[in-house]
């Protein structure tokens, strides 16, 4: 029995409970691809399908828009997959656990995907109406926007007529964004050498943080534990005799890092010291934090008489350094938007492998130049601990629009349905429109939402009243664009 089918609007939770069924990860989109264009050839919908798996459906309009610019609607096929640690579920695999929880709708110990299927699923029920009145529509489901904007960088623009573009990728109801932050998508490897190493291994865990959007929620001051992982490791280094063995931490490079964990090997007669280190910088971070770590946890275990493969005291030291002096968080704020970050970068992954240790990151800025020196900074500390920076992907910011047709549209749209204005925002995440507008500069774009909670973290959750006053609210958007 489906989850959602009492919830109204009937048609978009329908066509949302389908895309949970559906393994819809970054990076394996094939199975959700392929159901977006049956979905259309179903319909006798014109549709196109590019080589990398970006989905372009049209639908003419309905009467008396016959002859209407067209508009273009625009969502992402792709999920961020985060679960809990102790979750089984596999999300290249198993449908998603939808539950409803205090108004909201929710996945069991996983990410809901809402970002961005909720777009998805309110784009197919327009496609799938015949009584809502619209002019022409060509729909654009892209792919891999999470992690490198794959899709929205690969897209031919030559396939659409229409140059207003509303983007369904927002997160906060009223609040119209009109504006982006560029990114890169970044890593720096730092090799290590390796050694036999006896002793007692204390492994170290810090986990069950909030973590968050790296860049919406950047501005929350939340815990990024592999930066406090170095921090804790260099405390411990100052009276300790230890090596690492590895530490990983993080799942996304644009996820807050909610969990990491280093394994050391001590001098038995150390064990019980970094025990209490361990202890007294949890009780630090405890006051630090003020309550905004409330679930945050920091445990430790001794194994005793062990002999492994862990990294050589240089190569210890020098993990600790770069964790410790490389930048992470809020760099700058706007000069000119009061309150509003300009510049930051999220630790967002580290990676133990045999002879490197990985650190992932996501670079955000709406500055160009900004960007390119957060970039720098970063190589210059991998230089430093004879490390190599690469680059695997970079997006362009998306510049405020003083005369948007369409904003105007929108904001009077909001004005007479819900008497009061609605926020616009220029913000510091990611989104495809400046891909969209660096190729098709003359492109008119705005992005909304509905209300969404802790995306890209396993407490993910969509209000259901926001997301029908949403949909209420395209609808009559799409009406006054005659």
């Amino acid at each position: 029995m489906a989850v959602l089918d009492q919830l109204e609007p009937k048609k978009v939770f329908q066509f949302f409970e389908e895309i949970c069924q559906i393994p819809h990860g970054t990076f394996d989109i094939g199975q959700i691809s392929d159901f977006c264009v049956d979905f259309a050839k179903k319909r006798n919908l014109e549709v196109v399908q590019d080589k990398v798996g970006n989905v372009v459906i049209k639908k003419p309009g309905t009467a008396g828009y016959e002859n209407s610019a067209p508009v273009i609607l625009q969502g992402h096929m792709d999920m961020v997959c985060d679960k809990r640690p102790e979750s089984t579920h596999d999300f290249k695999t198993d449908p998603l656990k939808l539950r409803i929880v205090d108004g909201s709708v929710m996945a069991t110990d996983t990410t809901l995907g809402a970002d961005n299927g909720f777009a998805v699923a309110m784009a197919m029920a327009l496609l799938d109406s015949h009584d809502i009145p619209h002019p022409p529509l060509e729909v654009l489901f892209t792919v891999d926007e999470e992690i490198g904007m794959g899709g929205a960088t690969a897209i031919d623009m030559s396939l659409f007529q229409g140059r207003m573009l509303i983007n369904l990728d927002s997160e906060d109801e009223g609040i119209f964004t009109a504006g982006c932050a560029g990114g890169i998508n970044f890593y720096n490897q730092i090799p290590v050498g390796r050694r036999q190493a006896d002793g007692t291994a204390v492994t170290i865990r810090i986990h069950e943080l909030l973590g968050g959007h790296s860049g919406i929620e950047i501005d929350r001051q939340r815990g990024n534990a592999n930066k406090m992982m170095g921090r804790l490791l260099n405390r411990m280094e100052q009276e300790l005799d230890f090596v690492i063995a590895k530490i990983n931490g993080g799942s996304k490079a644009n996820v807050i890092s909610f969990d990491c964990t280093a394994k050391l090997v001590v001098r038995p007669e150390d064990a019980a010291k970094a025990k209490e280190y361990v202890a007294d910088m949890k009780e630090t971070w405890e006051v630090e934090f003020m309550g905004d770590e409330p679930t945050m946890k920091v445990d430790v275990s001794v194994e005793e008489g062990v002999s492994v493969m862990a990294f050589d005291k240089e190569s210890t030291g020098k993990v600790i350094s770069y964790l410790v002096v490389s930048p992470d968080g809020i760099m700058g704020y706007s000069r000119k938007i009061k309150g509003s970050v300009e510049t930051s970068l999220n630790l967002g992954v580290l990676e133990t492998t045999d002879d490197h240790v990985r650190a992932s990151y996501q670079i955000r800025s709406s500055m160009e130049s900004k960007k390119v020196q957060i970039r720098e900074q970063l190589e210059r500390c991998a230089r430093v601990v004879g490390g190599e920076s690469v680059v695997t992907g970079e997006y362009p910011a998306w510049q405020y629009n003083p005369e948007s047709k369409l904003r105007t549209t929108m904001v009077d749209t909001f004005k007479d349905m819900y008497g009061k204005d609605p926020e616009i925002v220029t913000i510091h995440a990611g989104l495809e429109c400046g891909l969209f507008l660096g190729k098709c500069p003359d492109l008119d774009c705005m992005s909304i939402g509905c209300d969404l909670k802790n995306v890209h973290s396993f407490n993910e959750s969509m209000d259901i009243a926001s997301a029908a006053r949403t949909w209420d609210f395209v609808k009559e958007v799409l009406a006054r664009l005659k």
